[in-house]
């Protein structure tokens, strides 16, 4: 995969359009999505560009509480060295939260040789999308990012809770899915999101009321270039984050921050385009075109190898629950919110799928790589796709296999496929297992007020 450099005259340009501009914060988003960096003085830029920053490979080997897991090898055997990451094309903006002197810039990382650094999730994606680049197609993406906007006072056993209403005082903890009432309560802090996002060059459409109480989802539009979906998904989650923060709440895509509510998704839209700019998907059928059926078998025939990607943490799994809009088999269907893969309603060239199984919490470039290697799997191979599912995906007896439910189950076969190991790499399934498998270790030897609450008093 060849690596597109930005230049500095871009960042030259921007500077002299934003001279209030004194330092920049350089973001590498973490195998969690987790961003990481250093913050530098404008007169430092030039350097970076030039250059690139100094971070070492560690950086991919972090748990979510940033300790590294040194069985991965990228610690102390190799002594924490340095790569330099350079920036991303594109990525250069102003942080409205932060005030008009800080600017963000995103960093990719490269090897000791000057190649891609194996471990960095976006090059990853990169790798996928030169598989569609051969065949001379390009994947067309929209993430859609489901959020809870939370107070930032704990209960006092140190849960989450949703904030005062700034109309009623109270914290409303009922369900209003699409609720206007919800909405204008807090359409000053949306408002702000959408206008951060257009100075962030972030296409958002629609903002609606989720199931949960304050659980906002926010459709960012269809872009033509996977990276740059990405990368746009990333600035979005820090942006949200940001706001709330300077409106005095909090923002959170953990995929289950209340046990009695519905837990927070990232679903991607993806069609592709051909080398004529056609939708190969386009058909007048709903449920698609062979090229279609196919990827959606791809999709289901992939889907148990990726769950540790699609759920990468111990509270991912807690979302995995009936009749709440996550999916536990891998299923397809049209018009259907119960099924794994869903065909929207569109118009015949618009045809394309919808893939419903990952968490917010999940990391974006990840999961468009996981999802776009699974089509082009179903593709490749031709597979056909079971019957499409119609009705209440959680209430049939279904044939379709049972989705992992679990993260050691999780792991262990992401770590053992072959599907993974051939797109994403050898090394890469490798880093990303021991990664997760370090933090899970972790997160299992403490103890919570759950173990005393089960067992000090009854074993």
């Amino acid at each position: 995969m060849a690596l597109t450099r930005d230049e500095f005259s871009n960042a030259e340009a921007f500077l002299a359009a934003h001279p209030a501009v004194r330092a920049i914060d350089l973001l590498l988003p973490d195998l969690s999505g987790v961003l990481r960096g250093k913050r530098v003085d404008k007169s430092d830029l030039a350097g970076v560009y030039q250059r690139g920053l100094f971070l070492p490979g560690s950086m991919f080997a972090l748990d979510v509480l940033g300790g590294a897991v040194q069985a991965t090898g990228l610690g102390f055997d190799e002594g924490d060295a340095d790569r330099a990451c350079v920036p991303v094309p594109r990525t250069l903006y102003p942080t409205p939260w932060l005030g008009p002197g800080i600017a963000q810039l995103q960093v990719q990382m490269l090897d000791h040789d000057g190649g891609l650094f194996y471990g960095d999730p976006r090059h990853v994606l990169g790798a996928v999308l030169q598989r569609y680049a051969a065949r001379g197609w390009q994947p067309v993406i929209a993430v859609e990012l489901e959020f809870y906007l939370v107070d930032v006072e704990r209960t006092p056993a140190g849960h989450a809770q949703p904030p005062k209403s700034r109309y009623t005082g109270r914290r409303e903890a009922r369900t209003q899915v699409s609720s206007m009432a919800d909405l204008e309560s807090v359409s000053d802090i949306l408002a702000e999101i959408k206008a951060t996002c257009e100075a962030q060059g972030v296409p958002t459409g629609a903002a609606l009321a989720e199931c949960g109480p304050n659980q906002w989802e926010v459709n960012l539009r269809h872009v033509d270039d996977a990276l740059e979906a990405c990368d746009q998904a990333i600035r979005f989650k820090r942006i949200v984050k940001g706001v709330a923060h300077r409106n005095g709440i909090e923002a959170t895509f953990m995929a289950k921050p209340y046990g009695d509510a519905p837990g927070s998704g990232m679903h991607l839209h993806v069609s592709v385009l051909d080398r004529d700019g056609r939708n190969v998907f386009a058909s007048d059928d709903v449920l698609g075109n062979d090229l279609l059926k196919q990827a959606a078998a791809g999709l289901l025939d992939t889907m148990a190898d990726g769950m540790a990607i699609f759920a990468p943490n111990a509270n991912s799994y807690r979302r995995l629950r009936p009749e709440l809009y996550v999916p536990m088999n891998a299923t397809w269907g049209y018009n259907n919110r119960g099924v794994a893969v869903r065909v929207p309603v569109s118009g015949s060239v618009d045809r394309r799928l919808e893939h419903r199984v990952s968490g917010a919490d999940a990391n974006p470039y990840l999961v468009a790589a996981t999802v776009l290697a699974g089509m082009l799997h179903g593709i490749e191979k031709r597979l056909t796709p079971a019957a499409p599912l119609s009705g209440n995906a959680y209430t049939q007896r279904l044939t379709a296999p049972r989705l992992p439910a679990d993260w050691p189950t999780a792991l262990a076969r992401f770590g053992a496929s072959a599907f993974m190991g051939e797109y994403f790499g050898e090394r890469f399934v490798t880093l990303y297992e021991l990664t997760r498998r370090g933090e899970m270790q972790d997160f299992n030897a403490r103890l919570t007020a759950l173990d005393y609450s089960f067992y000090l008093e009854q074993v």
